[in-house]
């Protein structure tokens, strides 16, 4: 396995264990792909849920432009929630899991078809 995949397992290991949810490896491995380099970089590979200008990057940057939503305060609930699944005091919150439970939240698992 190379690198890639073990962090799929992390993340897969974190959807069962942390968010109490079944993983679809399928979709979790082509939403990793989708988060290119930034996997591999301590910082950019967690959402630091803190962060309001980072809350702000989620919504621009993936669920705008990425899964095509229109900007509406559905989708900084939709944020809170899935990082209120993963759990608030989890200090390690990854980019991939968080873009996977988005992408199922808003049923737009064709876009990585």
């Amino acid at each position: 396995m190379g690198k890639r995949d073990d962090l799929i397992a992390k993340y897969a290991d974190d959807l069962k264990n942390k968010c109490g949810m079944t993983p679809d490896i399928d979709l979790l491995t082509k939403v990793t792909i989708g988060c290119g380099p930034a996997i591999y970089n301590a910082d950019a590979s967690t959402v630091a849920a803190g962060q309001p200008a980072e809350l702000e990057t989620v919504k621009n940057n993936f669920l705008i432009k990425k899964l095509g939503l229109a900007d509406s305060p559905e989708l900084d609930a939709a944020i809170t929630s899935v990082l209120a699944t993963y759990g608030m005091f989890e200090r390690s919150k990854y980019r991939a899991v968080v873009y996977y439970m988005l992408t199922k939240h808003f049923g737009k698992e064709a876009v990585y078809g």
